[in-house]
């Protein structure tokens, strides 16, 4: 039989988002129970290119009450991140519950009911901080390829010995097609193929990129958000065109033996991928950049979809009652990508959970999550 339980709080995913959240509603008395579809917290990390380094140095890459154990000025890799944000959650005994994914998200009678398959948990506040990058984006032309072309999206990507003897064709150039078009090129002949995204003038580990770093994190805070009208208008762009480049830049590119070509991969002839001026290229690998697609089908009430694809929102509350979301890219300013801003989102958020106008419900612990009817007198 399907059990049920009741939360107060329900966090749908262990991520950075959700652990930030988790802690700062601890610390203010809530009931709180996370949910993550991983078998370890920080898989989602561990599942990236086993080259990924963050673009944040560690003295932003810390949560709350918790900095990142590594020099401050030195870039954590993905794995390193990965067990952060496992320890992360043992410090603190937030209660995270594991290879449990939600299969659907609705209400009854006033509360949020989350489907997990074998349960179901009843809950008065849901937060959705399971991010974007679970649905890879690929064209549909992908399909028309040769079979004799390995393809690979970059989620699936994660060393070179995955890709044949042969020229590769990475596309999408920003961060990731970026990383691992450098990488590529050590072994192969590389085409870069995607619009220009910009790039920092420095790289982000050297001197001068930490400080212009520095800058960018407090543009990224203060400036290009959703209050201003700058920030109003790169959303868009970024959350559906790419951030600039910040660590292996264009000259790095060149150097490395990168071809970078602007023109985007458009469609396939005789099996070989085509750019958009005409350009047949003949390679044995594709790697597919492209990003991802949001996907809130599985949330099966009355909610506010932007013409991006994202839910309506505003700091992370959404235009449904009691549901709010973190991890979405851009969410308030262009820092809610960044480890530093999920965790400044978080804080937000928390805020608003806490001072929200009371339920006509209570819950309360005694060994068993029970719902109490208040008094309606």
């Amino acid at each position: 039989m399907e059990s049920s339980e009741h939360t107060d709080v329900l966090i749908i995913g262990a991520g950075q988002s959700g652990l930030a959240l988790g802690y700062h509603l601890q610390r203010q008395g809530r009931q709180v129970l996370l949910v993550d579809r991983n078998q370890r917290v920080g898989d989602s990390w561990r599942a990236r290119w086993d080259s990924l380094k963050l673009y944040s140095p560690a003295n932003r890459d810390g949560l709350p009450g918790m900095p990142f154990p590594a020099g401050k000025t030195s870039y954590p890799t993905k794995d390193a991140m990965a067990d952060y944000l496992e320890a992360y959650a043992e410090r603190f005994e937030l209660p995270v519950r594991l290879a449990t994914a939600v299969d659907a998200l609705t209400q009854e009678d006033g509360r949020f009911v989350a489907d997990t398959g074998d349960s179901r948990i009843e809950a008065e506040t849901v937060v959705v901080a399971s991010g974007v990058f679970e649905k890879p984006q690929v064209p549909g032309f992908a399909d028309e390829l040769s079979p004799t072309i390995t393809q690979l999206h970059s989620s699936a990507y994660r060393n070179l010995s995955q890709l044949q003897d042969g020229p590769v064709l990475v596309v999408g150039a920003s961060h990731s097609g970026a990383d691992i078009a450098y990488e590529a090129a050590s072994r192969h002949q590389v085409v870069l193929s995607g619009r220009d995204t910009g790039q920092l003038p420095a790289s982000v580990e050297t001197r001068r990129g930490r400080m212009l770093f520095r800058g960018l994190f407090f543009a990224g805070t203060h400036l290009l958000t959703v209050d201003m009208p700058l920030g109003r208008k790169m959303r868009p762009h970024i959350r559906h065109g790419g951030a600039p480049l910040l660590r292996f830049r264009h000259s790095d590119l060149r150097r490395a033996g990168v071809e970078r070509v602007l023109d985007r991969t458009t469609g396939v002839e005789d099996g070989l991928p085509v750019l958009d001026g005409g350009r047949v290229l003949d390679v044995r690998n594709v790697v597919w950049c492209t990003g991802f697609r949001p996907d809130f089908s599985w949330i099966e009430l009355p909610l506010e979809i932007g013409e991006d694809g994202y839910p309506v929102q505003y700091r992370g509350a959404s235009t449904t009652p009691g549901l709010y979301f973190l991890g979405l890219p851009f969410l308030h300013s262009f820092a809610s990508m960044l480890i530093g801003g999920a965790g400044r989102d978080a804080e937000r958020v928390a805020e608003q959970i806490v001072t929200a106008p009371k339920s006509p419900r209570f819950l309360v612990w005694n060994g068993a999550i029970d719902a109490v009817e208040a008094d309606a007198r």
